[in-house]
């Protein structure tokens, strides 16, 4: 059977023998809305959890701020911000006193034709758009610690200093939060490395519910919810994407009622199931534009997971147009040449490096399978000088890992990785 796998923005196809296939999982997705600008705006009228529409609530307001998603997520900004930007202005907001602000995190910036490609030409030229930087915390406010672990809350500035508070996103399964979207454009988007050292520390990130697919009891969704309230969030407008990246549902409104009403639309269209483990599960990084590091691509691992045997194989498949991922992760890749030592370290507090969240779930992977890379992103040296073992091509890793299995090894196959919730029925 042929089946094409969500890479780069071209894709790329795999032979699988039909012998072995044990199943291709699928979103289960409804149709794209027929208007999405109609229906966003209709959203901004009769939002979720709050009584008033976004106009009303913008009304009387000087300044606004509007958070969005930086250019690893394939948010459709271009059809949620002139929406949302025409009813701030026919609420009386001047358009100088609009920004729009980046949820960074601690990625790079996104400069000159990335900001065109997030929220089109006029949108970029015309108003204020501007970058969370979640290493400079002096662009931060304090705003008292969480309840849960002590942790310092600092947040942008810019967002906490707004007279309206707007966060846009979609919602996906997340490997740590459970899903995305909501409370997770606040912490770790627009929140300092400061809070993160504990939303992303060892202990919240080895809870077995800090998984995909868990909201109930996942201590990552608990703090981040309460960080986001903290910080006064207004107003959300959060998407659901079918596998062509188009809008299915869209939930407006109250920070928490509204994301959880997309959570359980999301839930109900992205998950499929196997009748068993597998001994070898095909997976993506879901394509372009998060399969542009390696750092990313991880969470395609660790979709894998909750389907492959204990021992299996993980076949990983992300192009890596950009590398590995950050200075900081590729130097502590570099660096952690034992990574069950690694692990050890970072519980027993002897250091804290950036990235060291995306390590730690992939050495978590590995305690479960092994993993074998293909990219063409990634040189042969970089790919010797990290933790993976890769293959050159899709097939040639396939055979290898059928080699190990036996030739009646089971197959399941994950074609966009991440975005969809695969489990055991």
């Amino acid at each position: 059977m042929h089946v094409h796998l969500d890479y780069g923005q071209k894709g790329l196809n795999v032979e699988v023998p039909d012998t072995n296939l044990l199943k291709v999982l699928q979103m289960h997705q409804p149709p794209p809305l027929a208007d999405p600008l109609i229906s966003v705006t209709k959203s901004l009228l009769k939002p979720i959890g709050i009584s008033s529409s976004l106009f009303d609530l913008a009304k009387r307001k000087k300044s606004a701020c509007v958070v969005i998603c930086d250019i690893t997520r394939p948010v459709p900004n271009r059809q949620l911000l002139p929406p949302i930007l025409r009813t701030l202005l026919a609420a009386g907001i001047d358009k100088g006193a609009i920004e729009i602000l980046i949820a960074t995190g601690i990625h790079r910036p996104n400069l000159g034709d990335e900001l065109i490609e997030l929220v089109g030409e006029k949108i970029a030229e015309e108003y204020r758009i501007v970058n969370h930087n979640g290493r400079d915390l002096a662009s931060h406010v304090n705003l008292g610690k969480t309840s849960y672990g002590d942790a310092e809350i600092w947040i942008d500035k810019r967002f906490v200093e707004a007279e309206l508070k707007i966060i846009t996103g979609f919602i996906e399964p997340h490997f740590m939060a459970g899903f995305s979207g909501g409370r997770k454009l606040v912490v770790p988007g627009i929140s300092s490395i400061e809070t993160m050292k504990y939303l992303h520390g060892p202990e919240i990130l080895s809870h077995p519910n800090s998984r995909e697919g868990v909201i109930e009891g996942n201590p990552f969704h608990q703090v981040a919810l309460q960080v986001a309230q903290r910080a006064g969030v207004d107003f959300i407008v959060n998407v659901a994407l079918n596998e062509n990246k188009e809008i299915v549902g869209i939930f407006s409104g109250d920070l928490n009622q509204a994301h959880l009403a997309g959570i359980e639309f999301v839930r109900e269209h992205v998950g499929d199931t196997v009748s068993e483990a597998a001994d070898i599960v095909i997976t993506t990084a879901g394509g372009y534009p998060l399969d542009k590091t390696w750092y990313q691509a991880v969470k395609g691992a660790t979709s894998a997971v909750p389907i492959v045997k204990k021992g299996g194989t993980i076949i990983l498949v992300s192009e890596c147009s950009e590398g590995i991922g950050s200075p900081d992760f590729i130097r502590l890749m570099q660096e952690s040449k034992d990574l069950d030592r690694f692990v050890d370290d970072i519980f027993n507090h002897r250091f804290f490096v950036i990235d060291q969240w995306q390590l730690q779930k992939y050495a978590d992977v590995l305690k479960h399978a092994e993993v074998i890379t293909v990219s063409e992103g990634l040189t042969a040296e970089q790919k010797d000088s990290i933790h993976i073992d890769w293959a050159e091509d899709i097939q040639s890793a396939l055979t290898r890992a059928i080699e190990r299995h036996g030739s009646h090894a089971r197959i399941a196959v994950l074609p966009k990785g991440p975005y969809i919730l695969a489990s055991i029925a």
